[in-house]
């Protein structure tokens, strides 16, 4: 009995390697070694938890736009992400990783506070047009997170409390206090 790929007998397609044929085993061999030894490379987890900074400390945060936020968006942007089964297995965890770390640089709900004024009405803005637009939560993450999949209600509030703490926020703080000036 002879294997078979897709009606190309397998002797066929390993002959059609001709003179690279004796390196390609070791090649195989090498990624396997690498695979192998990257598992045992563990990043520390962005798992602090830490609240002290959390943008429920300056404005209002109702439990049910709280609970869709956590669903759909703290995994990557806050400093407690619920790491899947398969965020144990090299290189899934250093891809995640990078997401999360990418997703933390542009808005974590944990640090929230510690920003000024003018930068947390900007991403306020930001997460209107975001879910409104629905680039958020991105898709490769609500394959995964059904519980992320927000419907067009639970979009529409979520963008009304972020329109409410704009709001809020003009209320309190003078208009040019709320302008985000860049550098340069």
């Amino acid at each position: 009995m002879k294997f078979e790929i897709s009606n190309l007998k397998f002797e066929k397609f390993w002959g059609y390697l001709g003179p690279m044929k004796k390196y390609v085993r070791p090649l195989l061999y090498g990624l396997l070694a690498v695979l192998v030894l990257l598992q045992f490379y563990r990043p520390a987890r962005n798992e602090s938890n830490d609240q002290s900074q959390h943008l429920s400390t300056v404005l209002p945060l109702p439990d049910s736009v709280n609970q869709l936020m956590q669903a759909a968006c703290y995994d990557c942007h806050s400093n407690l992400t619920r790491y899947p089964w398969y965020a144990e297995v090299q290189p899934v965890r250093l891809w995640l990783d990078l997401h999360v770390n990418e997703g933390n640089q542009h808005l974590n709900f944990s640090t929230f506070a510690k920003r000024r004024a003018a930068v947390r009405y900007h991403k306020l803005e930001e997460i209107v047009e975001m879910v409104d637009e629905k680039e958020m939560p991105l898709g490769s993450y609500t394959w995964t997170h059904a519980d992320a999949r927000l419907s067009d209600a639970q979009r529409k509030s979520i963008i009304k409390w972020a329109q409410t703490c704009m709001d809020t926020m003009k209320a309190q703080y003078p208009a040019d206090s709320l302008v985000l000036r860049r550098k340069g």
